[in-house]
């Protein structure tokens, strides 16, 4: 609860900063701080960047800080993306599980260029390449929580801090919020409110920036394929609700779109994207998906591998209709499962938790042993049906005498003792 306290606390802040900025020069823009738009997970990039969706890709924690809530273990991540005139992406993160269902995530990104060659102003082109270079980049800091509030329902908060070092420096904020549903086993719908706080920037020139809010949806669905060896996972997330939004990636302006729900459907359905999954039991994952419908140029590709546990591998490969196709690698790496061995499961599904009982090893299974202890230990000597105490019959022959026959005792039936231990059948008598 400090933590809440703290990050409200800080919340507060930001927005009487943005208030106070906002009385001197406020420019209402679509896309402020949109570096922190940028998908940095090879995972979910080979989805479609359905970001929202994918659960277990600790480098998206800003659009799904619930993920946090089922972090088990400690996790460091990295990932490079080389993108065209040598821009460059590098992206760090670290999950940290807490008690109560509850988890912490860190991060931290640059996004930018070296090297660029420039002229002062009044100076002459310089002969060969003795040219003046000069770097720009966006630095972004994330902290993030995550906790599930009840047994199907899990909630995250996320929140960023921007600087910008161009021709004129600039800081940036914007806070985040998700959560996540379980509708039935492996079937779950994902909300992003993206900008809760608003998304701001504020430049040297004492210009400020902000965008409004806004919202998005996601599904996403596992099918396991026993003979396959493996899971089939779908995913999808929906374009904006609230607002216009250009979703042409060819940029031709005759077309139109970006129409919300209420306006159009299709158009707005077609804003989305959406990927597709398939997970082998040894580690192996195979991946591919559209980061937008409204065209086949988006195509993404990728590939994974877990490796012992404790290291996985992600790489991805994501087209474009008009720039050069960009390759993203990320690595991440658990500490504790270096050197151990996974935890039992806290929170299993009923599905998953019925196949374990069903596909129990049977090796581990409890030796006939303790079976019979613990049968004994369920049936107490009390309830075996009581015997009476039977006189002991003589087995001399009778001998004739002048007595009446109404003096000799007719001869009783002996009843047998019962054992005090239930006698046990095994398989192989009751089959004879």
């Amino acid at each position: 609860m400090s933590f809440l306290k703290n990050f409200i606390s800080l919340r507060t802040c930001f927005l009487a900063c943005a208030f106070v900025s906002s009385a001197f020069a406020a420019d209402r823009v679509v896309g402020a701080n949109a570096t922190l738009d940028i998908e940095p997970g090879a995972r979910s990039a080979a989805l479609g960047s359905t970001t929202l969706a994918v659960e277990g890709d600790y480098l998206g924690l800003g659009s799904n800080a619930y993920q946090l809530a089922r972090a088990k273990y400690m996790w460091a991540s990295f990932s490079h993306t080389a993108y065209y005139e040598e821009t460059k992406y590098d992206y760090a993160s670290m999950v940290i599980p807490l008690p109560q269902n509850q988890g912490l995530g860190i991060a931290f990104s640059r996004f930018g260029a070296d090297d660029i060659p420039y002229i002062r102003d009044g100076e002459p082109v310089p002969e060969g390449s003795n040219y003046n270079t000069l770097s720009i980049a966006d630095w972004v800091f994330s902290v993030a929580w995550g906790r599930r509030i009840i047994d199907r329902l899990e909630l995250g908060l996320a929140f960023h801090v921007l600087y910008r070092d161009m021709d004129q420096s600039g800081w940036g904020f914007r806070g985040d919020a998700s959560a996540r549903y379980e509708i039935k086993d492996d079937f779950f719908v994902s909300g992003l409110l993206k900008g809760w706080t608003s998304s701001a920037a504020s430049w040297e020139s004492g210009e400020f920036e902000y965008s409004a809010p806004e919202f998005y949806l996601a599904l996403s669905y596992s099918l396991p394929v026993e003979y396959l060896y493996g899971k089939f996972s779908f995913y999808w997330q929906s374009a904006g609700l609230f607002h216009h939004d250009s979703r042409d990636l060819d940029f031709d302006e005759d077309t139109h779109g970006g129409e919300r729900i209420w306006e159009n459907p299709l158009d707005w359905l077609s804003g989305g994207r959406g990927g597709i999954e398939f997970a082998f039991d040894f580690g192996l994952k195979l991946r591919a998906g559209l980061s937008s419908f409204t065209t086949f140029k988006s195509v993404t590709a990728g590939a994974g591998l877990t490796i012992a546990n404790f290291l996985v591998v992600d790489y991805a490969f994501e087209s474009h209709p008009v720039f050069s196709p960009v390759h993203r690698v990320s690595v991440s790496f658990s500490p504790y499962l270096f050197g151990h061995k996974p935890r039992e499961e806290g929170h299993l599904s009923k599905t998953a938790a019925a196949k374990k009982l069903v596909t129990e090893d049977p090796e581990e299974a409890l030796p006939v042993e303790e079976i019979v202890e613990e049968r004994r230990q369920e049936t107490p000597a009390e309830s075996a049906p009581k015997i009476e105490p039977v006189a002991p019959v003589s087995t001399t022959p009778a001998v004739e005498t002048t007595e009446p026959a109404t003096s000799v005792a007719p001869p009783v039936p002996v009843t047998p003792a019962v054992p005090s231990t239930p006698i046990i059948e095994t398989d192989d008598e009751i089959l004879e």
